[in-house]
């Protein structure tokens, strides 16, 4: 089974002030994209550097994880540390998706420069951080998301298949 990892980093949700609707529309648009048979790792965690890089870790080296998707904590305020947490676990990382994902949020908001969404590698996981806006997560995972299957193929993880009606992927051809 191929397991995706899904943090939504969120005081308040972590705390159960407000209901989890990142995370659960990251899980619905990952079920729209994809044909494979795959299961969640899911979390909800606070804006804490250190438990977000262990939920990384351990998403990425003990789960199996062959791309973990947070959301959540890529602003400038003073507790956003997602991109930190993850650039402190990964091994390489890929600027392109948080390139790709502000170009992509510019076209909607002026305030998409303010994000620091950014995505690596650890091991053979694609880590990715994603805004925690429903509406902007799906802009984004749109917008990247044609390039994940190719780049977990590259790292060695497990083929994910897509439905090509929802969402069209690039892998050369063969």
């Amino acid at each position: 089974m191929i397991k995706i990892g899904i943090i939504n980093v969120s005081d308040r949700a972590s705390a159960g002030v407000y209901e989890d609707i990142p995370g659960k529309a990251i899980v619905s648009t990952l079920n729209e994209y994809l044909t494979s048979q795959w299961e969640p790792v899911y979390r909800v965690i606070p804006d804490e550097q250190h438990l977000i890089s262990q939920a990384l870790v351990e998403m990425a080296d003990r789960e199996g994880c062959c791309l973990v998707v947070t959301c959540g904590g890529t602003g400038p305020a003073p507790r956003d540390v997602t991109p930190e947490a993850t650039e402190a676990v990964c091994h390489k990382m890929m600027p392109g998706f948080g390139e790709l994902m502000r170009q992509v949020s510019l076209q909607y908001v002026p305030t998409a420069i303010l994000s620091r969404q950014t995505a690596g590698i650890r091991g053979k996981a694609l880590i990715v951080n994603l805004p925690g806006k429903p509406s902007a997560i799906r802009q984004c995972l749109d917008a990247v998301f044609p390039a994940i299957p190719y780049c977990i193929d590259l790292i060695g993880g497990p083929y994910l298949e897509v439905n090509e009606t929802v969402i069209k992927v690039f892998r050369p051809k063969s």
